[in-house]
């Protein structure tokens, strides 16, 4: 596929291998495992000496197909898949680092991942210093001879804070450290972390990438020796594998991308303005937002503020509570990046498994509230938010 394709035509084109079947739409490779036409060349597969699928733990055409595709939208040499974005990290974690090393990683990163840093990785001699997302030289300073990994989702869960990638990236080489990033919230169509320096890119294709809530899956990307030495080794033997099932349905949400995240932005844009102007809200964090402490470097590293709006209330949990149960068309669930709107309350779900001491330092206040703004009309959106802002 030729490199000066533009975004949207990729997600169309990118990883169709046709079967003899000569099929239009990308085949569904529902099977455990693949035949051999001998023991030399089964041999030969399982050695590496000859390429081709051999068990669908590690090799699948569908999942081949999505990988394709995902590296050819982020501009990356290789791309494993695995079984939710979750899955990605930990694939990352355990496929390149090793007991005594060090991460240093943005305090503002999902709940899951706080818990996976703090709780699990340290069972294996792993530690992790939490610094703000967005000053550098807290990460400059938090770096130690051991330090391996440097890690930073932007936009953050949930606040949108941006980081500096290119900044990032300066830390990370004087220290000898991989840079990864979590690009969930923006996806290839808005942000590509590669080209701004970043040695890895992680996924949750659960959201954007499939984009209408139906499966679950994840990705970690970037140069070849790195991604397919470490990374697809862990997932070879460990096993967290993204179905061909799973995959197939990512590859057809993936053709949508671009103009879902258009709309997606513009509807967020205008949702985000409406909510500035309601007298119970205390503050809307949007990259979109002039009033966003990093709308300039947003407008730098991203092509549009993304889907992802929050959005503090004056009167804390209570009002977020009622507005929460006000609602009648968005939907009441922690999932994003779904064609219909959700709304969650972080400190009481995504983020409640963490300690109050880290929701604090993250600016997770009880009072906050995050909407992943669906494809539905802008006014039906605020007319459904309005209903419990009425009230607060």
């Amino acid at each position: 596929m030729s490199d000066d394709l533009e975004l949207q035509t990729l997600a169309l084109h990118t990883g169709v291998h046709r079967s003899q079947f000569n099929e239009h739409s990308e085949a569904l490779f529902l099977t455990s495992s693949f035949v051999f036409e001998s023991a030399a060349q089964a041999a030969a597969r399982f050695s590496g000496a000859e390429p081709g699928n051999i068990y669908s733990r590690f090799t699948n055409p569908t999942v081949t197909a999505f990988e394709e595709r995902l590296a050819a939208l982020e501009g990356a040499e290789a791309c494993v898949a695995t079984s939710s974005g979750m899955s990605a990290i930990l694939s990352c974690v355990m496929g390149l680092l090793s007991a005594g090393d060090h991460i240093v990683a943005s305090r503002s990163l999902f709940g899951s991942t706080v818990n996976l840093f703090s709780n699990i990785l340290t069972r294996f001699n792993i530690e992790t210093t939490f610094v703000s997302a967005t000053d550098v030289a807290a990460w400059e300073a938090a770096v130690k001879p051991a330090t391996k990994l440097l890690f930073v989702e932007t936009p953050s869960n949930p606040l949108t804070e941006i980081s500096d990638i290119a900044a990032l990236s300066s830390v990370a080489r004087k220290a000898g450290a991989l840079l990864a990033v979590d690009n969930c919230f923006c996806s290839p169509a808005l942000q590509r972390p590669l080209g701004l320096g970043a040695d890895l890119v992680i996924h949750s294709a659960t959201k954007y990438l499939e984009g209408q809530g139906r499966v679950l899956g994840g990705a970690v990307l970037g140069k070849r020796d790195l991604v397919m030495g470490g990374v697809f080794s862990f997932l070879r033997t460990a096993g967290p594998s993204l179905s061909p099932f799973n995959a197939w349905v990512i590859l057809k949400g993936m053709e949508t991308l671009k103009l879902r995240m258009d709309a997606h932005s513009a509807n967020a844009l205008e949702v985000a303005r409406w909510l500035e102007a309601r007298p119970g809200v205390a503050r809307v964090h949007y990259p979109g937002l002039p009033s966003h402490p990093q709308h300039e470097l947003a407008k730098r590293q991203q092509k549009t503020g993304g889907g992802i709006v929050s959005f503090e209330l004056k009167n804390g949990k209570e009002a977020a509570w009622r507005v929460v149960d006000s609602v009648r068309m968005i939907s009441i669930t922690a999932n994003l990046g779904d064609t219909k709107s959700t709304l969650t309350h972080p400190a009481s779900t995504t983020h409640a498994r963490i300690s109050q001491e880290s929701r604090d330092a993250a600016g997770i206040t009880d009072g906050l509230l995050r909407i992943a703004v669906g494809l539905e009309a802008p006014k039906d959106i605020q007319d459904d938010l309005a209903r419990g802002l009425s009230v607060v």
